[in-house]
């Protein structure tokens, strides 16, 4: 059976990658991935706890999957109502290159607040209002990637898996930024460098004036209303789930029914048509929902390489084959990028115990380094890189030639100034 679920797996994989020579969409490959490796499942397993085991997976992919429509829903209703201008207008530079590094580090920045996904969700929806070019956008949102992934690595907010070491009590909030900040910032700042250099001497085309409202105007009022409103509620949505231990799609769905609300009692003297197009079921109607079902095919997909143990036996298969800690975190970041980082730091969780790695153990410290950026080396290897490749349609294989390459560097950079690091200091 695991052979059989490896090699569906292997195929699914190969046919995504493949997408636009096979003319096959990615969304159907994964989710007949996904029926095919839980059908194999069943028929080869216990029929009761296989059942057991999807209605859980499929509740863990239902909170990612909420959570990601909600925070998309939210960027498309600021979008609506013009409210991007309120950044796009202060943005003076005409230079690529300038402009690259501006976006970058603000999304470095605000992926550790507001985490990883939804950054690159804002991030990379802003670029379609202030670039023209197709080419351009793709290159910028490559690099958000790359610059979300980073920034969420330091934060115990950050990214999915540094949260999960964070509750689970491996790391402490003061001792993962103090440790993996520098060596996540060289991570950004490498490639960073390259591809900006890359850009030099090119203007921006046609900022402010991309991807237009659809004809509809908006107040002034109304744009710094949605605007500070919808980025208030992002940020919120990690402060909320501290202080409730709610998960955060609750946090993302009842911040978009205040926005919604708001959006609603807003007095507007315009055309019926324009007052549709400001309402949130425009701007439901707007999200990628292609995207939005990859993501469910390749989360349950993953889901029965977790249920089956594969994942939990490649884990341990490397610590008695490599035996380094070292090496074994950085091929599980490496990993990451093909396989969700998700599931493989809970198998590392699982593996080492905090007896023998006690909190703030390097293993931790440098596991939430690697997972976080590993996943930047392919676009499907996060869950920000599958947020852009459904925006701007990003494929596959692009994203190897231009940006793997970049993130490979920027990767391994930070973890040797880690590793330094962990030298010096101890």
């Amino acid at each position: 059976m695991l052979t059989a679920l490896v090699v569906v797996f292997v195929v699914a994989y190969a046919a995504i990658a493949l997408e636009h020579p096979l003319k096959v969409n990615k969304s159907a490959s994964a989710l007949v991935a996904a029926g095919s490796l839980w059908t194999i499942y069943i028929l080869l397993g216990n029929p009761d706890e296989v059942i057991q085991e999807l209605t859980e997976s499929v509740a863990v992919t239902a909170r990612i999957v909420f959570f990601l429509m909600g925070a998309m829903t939210i960027v498309e209703v600021i979008d609506a109502h013009n409210g991007f201008e309120v950044i796009t207008k202060r943005i003076r530079t005409t230079r690529l290159s300038s402009l690259l590094w501006i976006v970058c580090f603000v999304t470095f920045f605000l992926s550790a607040i507001l985490d990883n996904l939804t950054t690159t969700i804002v991030m990379v929806s802003l670029m379609r209002k202030l670039l023209a070019k197709q080419e351009d956008r793709l290159v910028f949102a490559g690099m958000i990637v790359i610059a979300a992934n980073s920034g969420g690595a330091w934060s115990p907010i950050g990214d999915v898996t540094t949260t999960m070491l964070w509750i689970g009590g491996q790391i402490t909030s003061t001792a993962i930024i103090k440790a993996v900040l520098f060596p996540a910032l060289i991570s950004l700042t490498i490639p960073l460098s390259i591809a900006a250099f890359t850009l030099r001497g090119r203007d921006v085309m046609s900022p402010r004036i991309v991807d237009t409202d659809q004809g509809v105007r908006t107040t002034e009022f109304e744009r710094y209303l949605m605007f500070s409103l919808g980025l208030g509620i992002l940020v919120m949505v990690p402060i909320v789930k501290v202080v409730t231990q709610l998960p955060p799609f609750m946090g993302i769905l009842f911040g978009l029914g205040i926005l919604w609300l708001v959006g609603d009692l807003v007095p507007r003297e315009k055309e019926h048509d324009s007052k549709e197009v400001l309402t949130l079921g425009h701007a439901l109607s707007r999200i990628d929902m292609s995207s939005i079902v990859f993501f469910i095919g390749i989360l349950l997909s993953v889901a029965v390489l977790e249920r089956t143990h594969i994942l939990t036996s490649l884990a341990q298969w490397l610590d008695d084959a490599v035996g380094r800690q070292d090496l074994i975190v950085l091929i599980i970041g490496i990993a990451s990028a093909v396989v969700d980082n998700v599931p493989l730091v809970a198998a590392a969780m699982g593996m080492y115990s905090l007896t023998d790695y006690p909190t703030d153990h390097f293993l931790w410290e440098f596991l939430a380094y690697c997972a976080g950026t590993g996943g930047s080396l392919l676009i499907i290897g996060s869950a920000a890189g599958v947020a852009a490749m459904g925006i701007e349609k990003i494929d596959f294989i692009w994203y190897i030639r231009k940006i793997s390459w970049l993130a490979a560097v920027g990767y391994i950079a930070g973890a040797g100034v880690y590793l330094i690091q962990v030298a010096l200091l101890h």
